[in-house]
């Protein structure tokens, strides 16, 4: 069954960090762009960080800097490492997959997704 597989997220407090993965089951992380996307209450589902197929990295301006993905290609999992959170970090976290080579910020074109993990930023 090809399926992503998320863990992590949940409360902290604001500058805190909190690391989130992704395991992917079925398939090679390797041959899919992959990306993570969130979504607020009320707000669209947004990009904030995005692997194409060559390795390059592409980041939110909001979340540049603060947050850092990463990969095992050997336990098929991706990481998101979260730092400096900001309560404007809440939301709904949310992996994914496209087939192709290129990243795109459209989550209509990621075609298996994780089934999300709540990251809470609060005092």
């Amino acid at each position: 069954q090809v399926q992503l597989v998320q863990s992590g997220g949940g409360l902290v407090p604001p500058g805190g960090s909190l690391r989130l993965s992704c395991v992917a089951n079925g398939f090679d992380l390797g041959n899919y762009v992959i990306g993570w996307f969130r979504q607020a209450p009320g707000k669209e589902r947004q990009r904030v960080v995005c692997i194409d197929r060559s390795g390059g990295t592409t980041y939110a301006d909001i979340v540049e800097g603060r947050f850092t993905i990463s990969s095992d290609n050997a336990q098929s999992t991706m990481y998101m490492q979260m730092d400096s959170l900001k309560s404007e970090d809440t939301a709904v976290y949310y992996c994914a997959a496209k087939t192709g080579y290129a990243c795109t910020t459209d989550p209509q074109r990621y075609g298996i997704w994780g089934q999300g993990t709540q990251v809470t930023v609060s005092a």
